[in-house]
């Protein structure tokens, strides 16, 4: 892992929309940001020329703007998703009043890949923020730790539980909720000439990664982030809580 990405992997950086912090890594692979934005504050209109960027959203409503022109908005509700490819503007804003709360997944893991447009804030053209804006991650900031082959880590936000699992099968994959968004931390898919279907770092509903399972094979061992709702409660509000 870079010196950079040692930097970002145990800070939490604030913003003036919010906050972000990287809650999964490995190595310079892939990471998961998670992103707390206030209502009524927007993210910069920017792109990351290097990496695709996916969300999935875990509680409030955002409003998204793909592209450079403020028509092309859409609006994102809990567990949905979407994904930015290379070098796509796009901005984020806060538009219920409990704020956003969503799941950045970025790959490769280069947090300084980053391009402002344009930005409320005054940071038009600027870096991503450094060690003036950071502060370090305590020891109740819950970090996602990766699995063992077969085995399952446990994780709830509100009403919404993430499981992050290592498997070469998905047989079991029908038994899950299909309203579920799963994203390819790890591994990746291939067809018979090996030609990848699906790799690290694209996110999916759940039931599409089952069609998929069923037509195409694991190439190796897959990580997989499901992202689904919950009847339990956290009592820690916008909190993570390891279960």
């Amino acid at each position: 892992m870079n010196v950079e990405n040692k930097f970002y992997k145990s800070k939490i950086i604030n913003k003036p929309w919010g906050s972000e912090y990287v809650i999964y890594s490995d190595l310079n692979k892939i990471a998961i940001t998670f992103v707390k934005i206030n209502f009524n504050h927007t993210t910069s209109l920017h792109c990351h020329p290097k990496k695709k960027t996916s969300f999935i959203i875990l509680e409030g409503v955002a409003e998204v703007q793909v592209g450079i022109y403020k028509s092309n908005k859409k609006r994102f509700r809990p567990l949905r998703r979407f994904v930015i490819r290379p070098g796509l503007f796009h901005s984020l804003k806060a538009v219920s009043r409990q704020g956003l709360y969503a799941l950045e997944v970025e790959a490769p893991f280069i947090k300084k890949d980053l391009v402002r447009l344009k930005d409320s804030y005054g940071r038009r053209k600027k870096a991503y923020e450094g060690q003036k804006f950071s502060q370090n991650i305590n020891s109740e900031t819950v970090i996602f730790k990766k699995p063992n082959l077969g085995k399952i880590n446990k994780y709830r936000f509100n009403n919404i539980l993430l499981n992050i699992e290592k498997t070469n099968k998905l047989s079991k994959l029908a038994k899950r909720d299909h309203v579920s968004s799963t994203a390819i931390l790890d591994g990746d898919m291939v067809d018979n000439r090996k030609q990848k279907v699906i790799s690290c770092g694209e996110i999916v509903k759940t039931s599409t990664l089952k069609i998929l399972s069923q037509n195409f094979k694991i190439n190796k061992s897959l990580t997989l982030l499901n992202v689904t709702k919950s009847k339990f409660i956290n009592k820690k509000k916008n909190l993570f809580y390891e279960s």
